[in-house]
């Protein structure tokens, strides 16, 4: 266990509220990294993390004590997001109960710790950034009596008294499919409820932990749109873990059946050399056929490319350009890298 200095990737620690936890999700263990051999295409080249917008909101974040995904999961697109004045705030802090394969968040149990004071920092935050859009996620919380739900819901209601006219988007955990604590958010005043199937079925496990579920994420989806039917709903799919075109299109299918609106697809990334390698990386053509494929099954829109996320501008969903990217500029780099 690191106790002298910043701990390393796959090491446990003891976290400043006294509990241990483990860096980047993933414990080390005698096997040793994975790397697939060769380098990333040059259309997966994202903005540095640099700039007086990315530095504002570093400050910004950091005074107000609150986490973001942008930084714990280690999202490629942080330069372009910080440096456009937007961020997506992690809420009930940076350790998460559950060990997803794909994800880089630290990892341990934080034992029903809560910050209190965070519900009303992330409101003065989102009112000092001026956002006209928001998405809230948080790490899994299976030590809380309700996975967090009441946590989430004060977080956004807390918002909406300081900016009403701002639109809230959550992005959260399955709460183990108890549809009381999912009821909790959506009745919170939130425009967007997204939760992520992350892959399809069949690679559920091992990419997802062993208490995430792809059919409970469906119906968390279903539930959370037959309690608000004017609540939109949402979620992600990531590609090049080892799916195939029949797999995407069913899953596309599952989400439509249980009423699903928007839907992101992006490239999966290898975080760490101890998280699943990458099987594939789809090109810029492949995410717009995709897109097309989603846009014919009635999703009201589908935000595909290679470094789609799930909250990557998240404000321009409804905008019917795909978010306004440009995948066939990013096919003219189709060379990978040497």
């Amino acid at each position: 266990m690191s106790t002298d200095g910043p701990a390393r990737s796959g090491e446990k620690y003891i976290t400043a509220q006294g509990f241990s936890a483990i860096r980047d999700g993933i414990k080390a263990t005698s096997q040793g990294p994975v790397r697939v051999p060769g380098g990333k295409p040059r259309w997966l080249k994202a903005p540095l993390a640099i700039g007086p917008g990315y530095e504002a909101v570093r400050r910004t974040v950091r005074e107000h004590r609150l986490a973001t995904v942008c930084e714990e999961a280690k999202c490629p697109n942080i330069g372009e997001c910080w440096n456009a004045g937007t961020a997506t705030i992690m809420l009930m802090g940076e350790v998460c109960t559950r060990a997803c394969r794909f994800c880089a968040v630290d990892t341990g149990n934080p034992r029903g710790w809560l910050d209190p004071e965070e519900p009303e920092n992330t409101a003065k935050t989102v009112e000092l950034m001026r956002l006209r859009y928001v998405v809230l996620t948080s790490v899994n919380r299976d030590d809380l009596p309700d996975g967090g739900a009441g946590h989430f819901a004060a977080a956004v209601r807390a918002i909406k008294a300081r900016s009403p006219s701002t639109a809230v988007e959550a992005l959260t955990p399955d709460f183990q499919g108890v549809m009381h604590d999912v009821e909790t958010v959506v009745e919170s005043g939130l425009e967007v409820f997204a939760q992520n199937v992350e892959t399809v079925e069949r690679l559920t496990h091992p990419v997802r932990d062993a208490r995430a579920g792809y059919a409970r994420t469906l119906h968390v989806l279903r539930h959370a749109k037959q309690h608000r039917a004017d609540v939109l709903t949402k979620s992600s799919l990531m590609l090049g873990l080892g799916e195939t075109d029949d797999e995407i299109a069913k899953t596309m299918d599952d989400l439509r059946e249980h009423g699903v609106d928007l839907l992101t697809l992006g490239q999966y990334l290898q975080p760490t050399a101890r998280h699943l390698p990458v099987e594939r990386f789809v090109s810029p053509e492949q995410f717009d056929r995709y897109r097309d494929w989603a846009l014919a099954r009635g999703f009201r829109e589908c935000v595909s490319g290679p470094l789609v996320r799930s909250s990557y501008r998240a404000e321009q969903a409804l905008a019917g350009n795909n978010a306004g990217l440009d995948n066939a500029a990013l096919s003219e780099l189709a060379t990978p890298r040497r």
